[in-house]
């Protein structure tokens, strides 16, 4: 939990989630041990979070993650010299797919049917039971996110909020919620940054040990 103590030694207002944070880690571990990814959004600045987040999970943070001997021999033994160049460069990975970001689907989806239901229609369409849904949301309130944690729950998928301070519409759906202690929005999302920062340093020394 080093990471956890130096998020708390620089942000000491955020001692409050403490406990929230370490249960959202222990969510997100078993959903990757059970070979599960991670559906994130959010709006607005939220939204930008959500693929900020997908990028650090999805390749190496401080850790280069290099791949096993393993994964390196098994891309030779099909093309040597691409093997060779995949496994030189190819870093692991934790699945990870930010909602916010598929346009040509989520144009279609906005027109043909219902807009606030875009996350939701691709968490119905992505989502699996060991899978974990991401809501980022500063108020807790927002529509479209609370559609698709819905639909996580009714997939068996476990959720995660970050929200503000405020109880909230997501913190009671949510299995986890992380309130940062912040009502205003720029501020909220301020504190929203170095708790997911955290969450995908713990996550990467979880699964690809320490930085090398």
């Amino acid at each position: 939990m080093r990471y956890l103590d130096l998020l708390l030694l620089r942000y000491p207002m955020l001692a409050c989630c403490r406990t929230d944070i370490i249960a959202a880690f222990e969510v997100l571990t078993g959903c990757y041990v059970s070979q599960g990814k991670m559906l994130v959004c959010g709006n607005g600045g939220s939204a930008a979070d959500a693929e900020h987040i997908v990028g650090e999970l999805m390749k190496g943070f401080k850790n280069d993650r290099q791949l096993q001997d393993k994964e390196v021999d098994r891309l030779m033994s099909i093309d040597v010299d691409r093997g060779r160049i995949l496994g030189r460069h190819l870093q692991g990975a934790l699945p990870a797919i930010a909602l916010d970001g598929h346009v040509a689907l989520s144009t279609a989806y906005m027109n043909d049917c219902e807009p606030l239901l875009c996350f939701a229609q691709q968490v119905n369409g992505y989502g699996c039971e060991d899978d974990v849904f991401l809501g980022i949301s500063t108020s807790g309130n927002s529509e479209n996110v609370l559609f698709a944690a819905v639909t996580a729950k009714a997939k068996g998928m476990k959720v995660i909020g970050l929200t503000g301070s405020k109880h909230s519409k997501l913190s009671a759906l949510s299995d986890v919620c992380i309130r940062v202690p912040e009502t205003e929005t720029y501020r909220i999302q301020e504190l929203h940054l170095p708790v997911y920062h955290c969450l995908c340093l713990m996550l990467e020394e979880k699964f690809f040990g320490d930085v090398k």
